[in-house]
Order: C-alpha cells, then structure tokens, then sequence
C-alpha cells in the first residue's frame, strides 16, 4: 500500500518546506517538491494544511490502580482518544509493586497493552522497591526496550523511595545508560501540611493545590539533580510544575549536567483557580497541583520552553470519573470530605498536540518548529525512538499528522474520546485542528472518522536516551 501527501507545508524540527511526500508500506520512502509525479493508491491533498511528525506522549497512565479505584482509561479507549488529537506513539508506566520483581510489573503492563492499542506504544517501569535484586533487573528491562526508569519523591508508603534509595538507582543507571525519571516533590513535608489542613476543617480540593507548596517541588527538584550529578546519572523531570522547579532545572543546565524536565498542558493553561468551586475542583486535583497564576508560573513554563530549559510536553494522562460511573463506581467522589483521598489525574492525552499549536503558535509564544519539537522530535530522542519516530524523513515510520491551521473547534467532554465524563478544557476554543492521522503508513483518523482498530499498535523496543550532552 502506498499513499502520497501533496500540497502541504511539512514542518519538522529542522525547518519547514513545502513538499510531497510518498509513503510505502510503513515508512516514508521520498520527500519531493510539490507536484512530483509518484503513482500511489492512495492521495492525500494536503493544502493549506501543515503535515508534521505524529505526536509522542511519553508520559501516560492507562489503567492505573490508584487511591481505591483505577485510570478510567484502557489501553484500547486512550491510545484511541490519542490517535484522535494527533498522538501517535505513547509511553506508559509499568508499575513495580512493593515486594514484587520490577519484571513483574513490566509484564503485567504488557499483557494490558498487547492486542489493545490503537497507536504504537512502549513502557517505562516505575521502580517502587529498590533492592539488589531490582537493580539487576534494571539490565534485563533495558534489554526488553526499556530505558527509563521513574522514581517517587512523592507519596510515601506507595511509591516512596528514599534518597538512600534514590541513590542506588541513580548509580545503576550511570552504569548501564538509562535516565531516571523523577516525581519532585517532598512527600514527607507535604503529608504534614496535609494533615494540619484536614485537622483545621480545610477538606476541599482547594486545599490540596495550597498544601502541595511549590517551594517543596522546587527543593526535591534540586535534591534529585544533586543526587544524580553525584551519581553521574541522567535525570528527566516529570511534570515540573513551578517556577522554583524550574530555576533548578536551568541551573543545572547551565553547569552543563545531563538534567531534563517535561511540563503538561494543565500547567500552562489552567491554574490553582480551577481547584476552587467547591467539590467541582477535585476536576483538577492532580500532583503536583495546579499554580497560582499571579506567582507566574504559567509563563515561566512558557519561557522555559522558548529557551529549552523545558524540553518536552506531555499530558500525564491518569483520567478518573466525576460522577458516579456504572462500571468505575465512585471515583473523584471518593475524595468528598477529604481532598487528601482524590484521585488524583487528569485527563488530556487527546488534547496535547492541538493545545500546544494553539498556545504556541497562534498565540506567538513558539515557533512551529519549536512546537514540533516538544510534541514529537524531543520526546522521541530522550527515549530512544529517533530517528524512527519523531521526524518526518526517509527511513522514518510513516507516523504523520496533518493539521489545519484553518479550523477553529471547541473542547467538550460531550465531543471528546477519553473515557472520562468531563473535560479540564471545557468549551475552550481551539485555533487549528488534527485533521488525517496516519500510523506507520495506514490512515486511522480522516476528518471525523476513525478508520483504525483495536491491536493496530505495535510495542516499541526503545534504545538509550539520545539527548545527552
């Protein structure tokens, strides 16, 4: 099967040009200038339209157990909600439970994946219980294409490590290449903020975006970064949150230390507001929380992007019902009462691609270049899937998203995908929409029809990180 896209402005990290560009198979085989006479079975006219590098989330969790209940979202109905905003490849958490082998979980997180994903798919592991044996283990998953590994500042007796801990993992992965990817923030502090506020009667969701201080995420950011460099290890931030965060990932940066960070669309565009409302804020009670927008936050993130202190978005997708759900039972609700049992995640993998376009690009806070960048070249690159992934090239997987800069929608849980019943983004108006996705050569979203199906992705055995300095 072939399929030739004609007429549009290809747009990579590198530049943008207008070109044509054939597909065969699974790989794109030619890029030529417009009008190039290549027969193929397929022909997408393209005009008017910017045609990109198919999104990378690397940070989702489908199916999660967490706070009583689980992700609302499958394998099957994210990756599809995925596919819908432009995503095209995912990376999940495998998550080691306490007492259990890492492998364990890197298993079981394969057996809910295999067969059920729309959009080709890898795996981090959470490293919950460090141990010799575990460290060991780090070789083996390294060999089954993982490369990354998180760890947990946060919520102790579930993920919690130790810096002791920490320390030791850091070590292992300076030894065999892999990237540590944090959760900052001071677990320990927080959890007695938490209790001071539910013993002064302060219960609802409000409250947990006031206790989780970003001065906390700022100070276990530059602990992880003073623990690895001691290690000689790579880090890799997960959703940084704060501006005091993020002073301490550039400073890094500027010693010239091998320290990443990823921000999420909720960081950007919402703020500590959203929390309020009564119980209507468990809505938004993610970790770290949302930030007070006159602090700055929200901008600082934006800048960070701009200069590359930031250097990746992803959505942290961990969605949960509000309402009571048929199958799910009660959810955010468990929190009512106690904003401290909130589930906490929010849902978006189907927004990122299409929320950072327009607050990058038509907004002119980033280039479209720069927008590629953090959607789909970066992502690919920390995780070892470039230049398979992430680019549009000869030899690259015919992942490729056609945008129309043209279409205005807006953001409703009544028209989204994801397997949750109410939307961050709420009648928000987007400039430019997805308009055909294509996965590894095949259509599977044309205009308002999806054309995949269930099992279409593929596991992604991923190498090293390719963005070290």
């Amino acid at each position: 099967m072939s399929v030739l896209i004609k007429n549009g402005l290809v747009i990579t990290h590198a530049g943008s040009f207008e070109a044509d560009v054939l597909i065969e198979g699974d790989k794109v085989t030619a890029l030529g200038a417009r009008g190039t006479d290549w027969p193929a079975d397929d022909v997408i006219d393209a005009s008017g339209k910017y045609v990109v590098p198919g999104g990378i989330d690397v940070h989702t969790h489908m199916e999660l157990p967490f706070g009583g209940t689980f992700a609302s979202d499958s394998f099957e109905t994210g990756t599809r909600a995925a596919a819908w905003g432009g995503t095209t490849t995912i990376i999940d958490f495998a998550v080691q439970s306490k007492g259990r082998g890492l492998m364990e979980g890197w298993e079981a997180w394969m057996a809910k994946a295999e067969g059920n994903c729309a959009i080709d798919y890898g795996l981090h592991c959470i490293l919950s219980d460090v141990n010799d044996q575990s460290l060991k283990e780090m070789d083996i998953a390294i060999g089954e294409g993982v490369s990354s590994f998180k760890m947990f500042m946060a919520y102790p007796g579930v993920f919690y490590s130790t810096d002791g801990e920490i320390f030791r993992a850091m070590q292992k992965a300076a030894e065999n290449g892999a990237t540590i990817m944090m959760h900052a923030e001071n677990g320990i502090a927080i959890d007695v903020l938490i209790a001071q506020a539910l013993e002064r009667g302060e219960t609802d969701p409000l409250y947990h975006g006031i206790v989780r201080k970003s001065i906390l995420e700022g100070e276990a950011t530059h602990r992880a970064i003073k623990l690895a460099e001691l290690a000689g290890s790579p880090l890799y931030i997960v959703h940084l949150s704060a501006l005091e965060a993020l002073a301490e990932v550039t400073n890094a940066r500027d010693e010239g230390l091998n320290v990443y960070a990823e921000t999420c669309p909720q960081y950007l565009f919402l703020d500590l507001d959203d929390l309020g409302n009564g119980f209507e804020g468990a809505k938004f009670v993610c970790s770290p929380p949302l930030r007070d927008r006159a602090e700055g936050h929200q901008e600082a993130l934006w800048s960070g992007l701009a200069t590359n202190d930031l250097q990746v978005v992803s959505t942290d997708h961990c969605p949960f019902c509000f309402e009571d759900h048929p199958e799910l039972g009660r959810q955010k609700r468990l929190g009512e009462g106690d904003f401290s049992k909130i589930p906490n995640g929010l849902p978006g993998v189907e927004h990122r691609v299409e929320l950072i376009y327009h607050g990058a690009v038509t907004e002119e806070r980033l280039s479209l270049e720069r927008w590629v960048e953090v959607c789909s070249t970066t992502p690919a690159r920390m995780f070892g899937l470039f230049p398979r992934k992430g680019t549009i090239a000869v030899g690259a997987d015919a992942d490729i998203v056609i945008l129309d800069p043209k279409r205005k929608h807006v953001l409703s849980a009544t028209t989204h995908h994801m397997r949750t019943d109410y939307s961050c983004y709420e009648g928000m108006q987007l400039a430019g929409g997805v308009d055909t996705v294509l996965s590894r050569g095949r259509v599977i979203i044309s205009g308002n029809e999806y054309r995949g199906q269930k099992g279409d992705g593929k596991y992604l055995k991923r190498e090293l990180n390719q963005y070290l300095v």
